[in-house]
């Protein structure tokens, strides 16, 4: 994990910085450093997807989920991603990363996230993820029902659009636990 110390920073910062319930938006701000950016001088597309996951660690440890989906040995995964990009962030430019919970569905947590310089959106990306244990995926009304035993207000309609739940089908592949042959 090539950003494993900006996200023990990301976390220990997070016990510093202001609760957030898990359905507000979490900003967190970075600069693109050496590490970050390509032979062109800006961030690696590939790059986004790692600095998106220090999004997600900060508004999952301010909401306090972090810690108890640790304390049940439960780990975070990305189903799948999708990203789109507006401008590149170049070079030791400070930016946001904005990550805000979109919804879920039977098997997801959907999450925005977005690279923003100066009020512009530069890079936006949704990602479906999920929780998992030992014994296989954590269900969403196990999460649900941790979250609120944090004493957090869970929405009534949590559920995502219809695009966003066809794109994440129509991108699926296998279960692990069926074949995948890699036929062209």
């Amino acid at each position: 994990m090539h950003v494993i110390f900006r996200t023990l920073m990301t976390l220990l910062r997070a016990r510093r910085r202001s609760p957030l319930t898990p359905w507000e938006t979490s900003t967190i701000t970075l600069r693109a450093l050496p590490t970050d950016v390509d032979i062109a001088m800006h961030v690696n597309n590939g790059q986004y997807l790692s600095l998106f996951d220090l999004g997600r660690f900060d508004l999952m440890a301010r909401a306090g989920i972090w810690k108890q989906m640790r304390g049940r040995g439960w780990s975070p995964v990305v189903q799948s991603e999708q990203i789109t990009f507006r401008r590149s962030v170049t070079f030791m430019t400070r930016f946001e990363i904005h990550t805000r919970i979109l919804g879920l569905d039977e098997k997801s947590i959907y999450f925005e996230q977005r690279a923003v310089v100066d009020g512009e959106i530069y890079v936006r990306a949704q990602i479906a993820t999920r929780l998992v244990s030992a014994q296989g995926p954590v269900s969403n009304e196990q999460i649900l029902e941790m979250i609120r035993e944090l004493g957090h207000v869970v929405p009534e309609d949590l559920s995502v659009d219809e695009g966003l739940r066809r794109w994440r089908e129509s991108a699926a592949l296998p279960s692990s636990r069926k074949p995948a042959p890699n036929v062209w």
